[in-house]
């Protein structure tokens, strides 16, 4: 009896789904939206002003247990600033064809320079093209901010951008020339641009003495 009741048993299950309302997701047509808390494709973020938070510490490359993560430091210089403090990330690679989307990365960062999306459509024709450089994963500008590298915000130190005291760039910011990259004066300027030249002019007109909360 137990012989011929095991295949009845499991057709049983088969019959069972056929008569179910079926639930096919029109993807990707109709894309249904992740959790506020979903971990998806990585942001290096920026304080206000458009400095880097990352510091180059290598704390997330460290604490990834797929070694997906590969990071550079660097250190800055007055003429040449990318982040807040003495260290910025030179160099910063996330290979997505080892990346599991744990977060540890993102717990180790000290200074929530690193976060996870929501975006998770990561598929791509390539290998290369899977691995995300710096420049893909950096945050874009938003209003008051200033492309690095440039000076901290007068009076300020490291720890003003820890508590949050900046919250945006001073008036007449200018880009520094990126000399680590190969740029020249003249290509700086060119680098800044319109858009980084008339922004900070913006800022600045609208800005009032006291930008840094007391």
């Amino acid at each position: 009896m137990p012989e011929f009741h095991n295949p009845v048993a499991g057709f049983g299950v088969t019959f069972k789904a056929m008569f179910r309302k079926r639930l096919t997701e029109q993807y990707p047509e109709e894309k249904k939206p992740t959790a506020p808390r979903f971990h998806g494709r990585h942001q290096l973020n920026r304080h206000p002003d458009g400095l880097e938070k990352c510091i180059g510490c290598e704390l997330c490359a460290w604490a990834c247990p797929a070694d997906a993560i590969y990071v550079e430091g660097a250190d800055n210089t007055e003429e040449e600033r990318y982040s807040p403090g003495e260290r910025y990330g030179r160099v910063y690679q996330i290979n997505y064809l080892r990346c599991i989307l744990c977060g540890l990365c993102v717990e180790a960062c000290p200074t929530r320079a690193l976060t996870m999306t929501n975006e998770y459509e990561l598929a791509d024709r390539t290998r290369a093209s899977l691995i995300y450089t710096k420049e893909e994963l950096l945050a874009g500008l938003t209003d008051g901010m200033v492309e690095a590298p440039h000076a901290m915000y007068p009076g300020t130190d490291e720890q003003s951008y820890y508590r949050g005291e900046v919250t945006r760039a001073a008036p007449g910011t200018v880009r520094q020339t990126a000399r680590s990259r190969g740029e020249t004066g003249d290509a700086a300027g060119d680098a800044a641009g319109e858009d980084t030249g008339s922004e900070a002019a913006e800022a600045g007109e609208a800005a009032s003495n006291s930008e840094v909360r007391s």
